[in-house]
């Protein structure tokens, strides 16, 4: 009990007992250089869950909308210490999220030599802004004509503090920032950024409109990664390095074993062939000695087909990966369909009663 009075006492300094029993505390708690009135009334028998807490009108209004919490704590916490402790940590959280609900705006100059900065830069080029001008996207077209975005975040600084920037590149996009950068000097590492990735979209480009790919159905700019229909219930998934987009990617195969060990022969028979002067989807023909299904002739349904446990392609956002061997069967299922099928009860009891007719005629 002395230990956590002591540890209360150097916690909060502030919140002192109002007599012998100490089931009155008052005083203040300090969060962020402000401290509050406060008075926590205990039970006789010390338990927190039956306290009482009263708050001053200017702590009550910053914990406006965290009663539900303040009361959940007290109940659980297995002392005074503990429960002041977690009212501080709520209580910083509180004022946080009211600094930021009621920041005061910007100086004029900041939206001045914000438009300043956009129209320099070219209005057609801004695709977004808020009524804050905290928030502004910007497009930008690359030398084989697809459109990429740059979202910014702007903050209160801004230009002293850098703005947070969002795009949909495959590698981190890292802008460097000084006090005197400004959107232009931003806009100029996203073009550069930009044309350094060119290749790689365009591999991934070549992939999307001549072959079936199943995964992922949209894939965004920054994805690596394409499951590619080779056949009937077998694919290939590569994952292509954006830095070095035409060297030999990461590659393995999804089918029946029977179907997939070829191609395995193939890629590590074939492998010298690849040539980092030809596309990934050219290398790929030569290396497995294939053609790819094409898009003109065949429709994406040839070659998916549902899982043969709960009859869907998709199952939230997966679709059927791991293939019976069985050279007459070849029915694709999910893997966690197989899981769960594995594991239920009834799956069990078949697996017994199995054995128990596989005992019976040997016994017989």
């Amino acid at each position: 009990m002395a230990v956590t009075e002591a540890s209360l006492l150097r916690q909060c300094p502030l919140l002192l007992p109002q007599n012998r029993s100490k089931t009155v505390y008052e005083g203040f708690i300090s969060a962020q250089g402000r401290d509050f009135h406060l008075k926590v009334v205990l039970p006789e028998d010390l338990q927190l869950k039956n306290a009482r807490l009263l708050c001053s009108w200017q702590l009550r209004t910053i914990l406006n909308g965290y009663h539900q919490i303040v009361q959940q704590r007290m109940q659980h916490s297995p002392d005074l210490m503990s429960f002041m402790m977690e009212l501080k940590m709520l209580l910083e959280v509180a004022l946080k999220n009211r600094q930021e609900l009621y920041a005061p705006p910007p100086p004029p100059q900041f939206y001045s030599s914000l438009i300043e900065e956009i129209g320099t830069l070219g209005w057609d080029r801004l695709v977004y802004v808020d009524t804050c001008f905290s928030t502004i996207k910007l497009k930008a077209e690359d030398a084989s004509g697809r459109e990429h975005l740059i979202t910014l975040k702007l903050k209160a600084k801004y230009p002293a503090e850098s703005p947070d920037c969002f795009v949909d590149f495959p590698v981190p996009f890292s802008a460097s920032w000084t006090p005197q950068s400004s959107l232009i000097s931003i806009y100029s590492q996203f073009l550069a950024a930009i044309e350094s990735l060119k290749a790689f979209w365009d591999v991934m480009d070549e992939i999307d409109e001549k072959t079936w790919v199943l995964e992922p159905e949209k894939p965004p700019r920054s994805a690596t990664a394409r499951r590619i229909a080779l056949g009937n219930n077998v694919s290939i998934n590569i994952e292509v390095d954006p830095r070095h987009p035409t060297m030999l990617p990461e590659c393995f195969f999804l089918g029946a074993d029977h179907v997939v060990k070829p191609l395995g022969i193939k890629l590590s028979r074939n492998i010298h062939l690849w040539d980092p002067e030809n596309s990934v989807l050219q290398n790929l023909k030569d290396v497995l000695e294939i053609d790819f299904p094409a898009r003109a002739i065949l429709e994406k349904s040839d070659f998916t087909m549902d899982c043969g446990i709960c009859y869907a392609y998709q199952l939230d956002g997966a679709i059927p990966d791991q293939v019976c061997d069985n050279s007459q069967c070849g029915q694709p299922f999910h893997q966690i369909c197989l899981y769960e099928l594995l594991m239920s009860g009834e799956m069990s009891r078949s697996i017994q009663e199995g054995r128990k007719s596989i005992q019976n005629i040997f016994m017989d």
